[in-house]
């Protein structure tokens, strides 16, 4: 009776452990999440200069924060929108600016990448 108690107790973890981890499918990086991250790296991207701290902590930050492809893409997509739609963007900045902060991203951001194949 001990074992099909200790066995059942065991399945009952099993389920809630999967439970945890389904829930998990859905992306954890929002695009809130990559705004706030990297709001410091906005004047960088615009003028160049100095490249502020804050924006590599943010890079590495959102770096971490991205553990799935799905919070990749998520990134990826968000970083793809406000590339076309923030004014006075240099593409060509913003593209180093990881590897600057000694963060490889294995894509260069740019309004025309298919974010689909980030993996």
């Amino acid at each position: 009776m001990a074992k099909v108690a200790c066995f059942a107790g065991m399945m009952c973890i099993a389920a809630i452990v999967m439970a945890m981890f389904a829930a998990h499918a859905e992306a954890y990086v929002t695009c809130g999440t990559v705004a706030e991250d990297l709001s410091s790296c906005l004047g960088y991207v615009r003028t160049g200069g100095a490249i502020p701290e804050t924006c590599c902590n943010g890079i590495r930050s959102l770096f971490i924060a991205a553990i799935s492809t799905l919070d990749r893409q998520t990134v990826c997509n968000c970083l793809k929108s406000a590339a076309g739609a923030i004014s006075g963007v240099n593409l060509n900045l913003a593209a180093a600016l990881p590897g600057k902060c000694g963060v490889n991203v294995p894509y260069k951001i740019r309004p025309s990448i298919n974010c689909s194949k980030v993996q």
